[in-house]
């Protein structure tokens, strides 16, 4: 994962996931879950934002609630 910098943006949801993150699987979603959440090969990460990925949880309810994607 990447490292912690002082002006990272943490979501202010109390670690709450929104429902509408994880009723279906999207492509960044399914991107994320094929590089097995690995950061630095993730083409968000080379877009230098300022917030703290939140993907894995979301993996996590993905995968807890639909199952495991049908990859192709």
């Amino acid at each position: 994962m990447k490292e912690f910098i002082e002006n990272d943006f943490y979501p202010q949801t109390k670690g709450e996931i929104s429902e509408s993150l994880t009723q279906n699987w999207t492509e960044q979603a399914l991107e994320c879950y094929s590089i097995h959440c690995d950061c630095k090969k993730c083409s968000l990460a080379r877009g230098n934002y300022s917030f703290v990925c939140q993907m894995p949880k979301i993996i996590e309810a993905l995968i807890s609630l639909n199952g495991k994607p049908k990859m192709a």
